[in-house]
This record gives structure tokens, sequence and C-alpha cells, in this order.
């Protein structure tokens, strides 16, 4: 039995994002594992970082993780980043110095040393534009940016991220192969 841990950041229950949740918590449980879900938007989280110590909410996360095996964030992408409520519970959360801490090397440089090393993240994001111009034009910046500038600075280096582009403008054949993939990636965890 695996402990996952999810971060869910869609304002709407009626959303892609919400149908997406519900497949892999759904397959997660009859796998066996179990769930600890936070819905960022039910739970009224304050995105907003100012330098100040961890609260009592963002210890609890940080506890939280320490007690799973894989995080799992479930969010849009919005103009190249996910929502900013999610972009602040990644601020405030995985933050250093639980998350990482910098090695000096010399005068103002050094490099990060992940504390959360043997933990999987799990990816899960929606797209309103198609692949290719996200590929192409963007240079899958939010992958790389989530990837390289969040997980692997924490020290968590198994990261799948699957994303599914265009889905205001897919019809629902696309999207139950879309479910198909998250149930897939739900049992291969």
């Amino acid at each position: 039995m695996k402990k996952i841990f999810i971060v869910y950041g869609h304002y709407n229950e009626k959303s892609f994002n919400a149908a997406i949740r519900d497949t892999f918590v759904e397959t997660i449980k009859n796998e066996g594992h179990k769930v600890d879900i936070v819905d960022l938007y039910k739970e009224k989280f304050d995105p907003v970082f100012s330098g100040e110590e961890p609260d009592e909410k963002v210890l609890n996360y940080q506890k939280r993780i320490d007690n799973s095996d894989s995080i799992v964030l479930i969010a849009p992408i919005w103009n190249f980043r996910m929502p900013a409520i999610v972009e602040g519970w990644i601020d405030k959360v995985l933050a250093p110095p639980w998350a990482f801490r910098f090695k000096k090397l010399f005068g103002n440089y050094g490099y990060p040393i992940g504390n959360l090393k043997g933990k999987k993240a799990i990816i899960f994001c929606t797209y309103g534009s198609p692949q290719f111009a996200v590929r192409t034009f963007f240079l899958n910046m939010p992958t790389k940016r989530l990837r390289r500038g969040v997980f692997n600075i924490c020290g968590i280096t198994d990261v799948i991220y699957r994303r599914y582009f265009a889905v205001p403008f897919v019809g629902d054949a696309k999207r139950k192969k879309y479910l198909e993939d998250v149930k897939k990636t739900a049992k291969n965890i």
C-alpha cells in the first residue's frame, strides 16, 4: 500500500480537472492505496507568501507529505503556469529549508540539495492550447519549470508529467481517452 498526497487546484467541480481528480482517486483506492487530498479552493488556501515563517496549515501539509510516498498535482495550466493558488502553495510548502537547502560553493553561489529524495511526483495538467503550440512555440515551459524548477530541486527525480491538450475543444471520445490515461497512470504508481 502506498500513501498518495494529492493537491487539487481548480475552482469548478464540473471541470475536466475534477474528472481527472475523481478518476485518479477512485483508481488509486481500488488498487488498495491510501489517499490524502487537499482541495485548495475549498480550503480557501491563501497563496500569498510575504516571507513569513510557515504557519500551522503549511506545517500540516509538510507533515502529510513526509508521511506520503507520492505527491500528485492536478490543475490546469493558465498563462504557462498553474493557477496562482497552486503556485502559492508551492512557494509556501515546497520551500527551504524543509523541502531543500542550499550548499554554498563560494561567495553568493551555491546549489540546492533536495530533502524529499525517494518520493515520486505525478503532475496532471490540462491545457486549452493544442500540443503543437505548447511544444514548438512555448518549448514545454510549464513541464520544464515544474519538473526541474520545483520537484528536482526538492530532490524528487521520479516525476511523471501527464498533459491533456486542447481540453475545451475536444469531444467526449478524446476526454474518455484522457481519463483512461489517468487510470493507467494510477495503476502504475
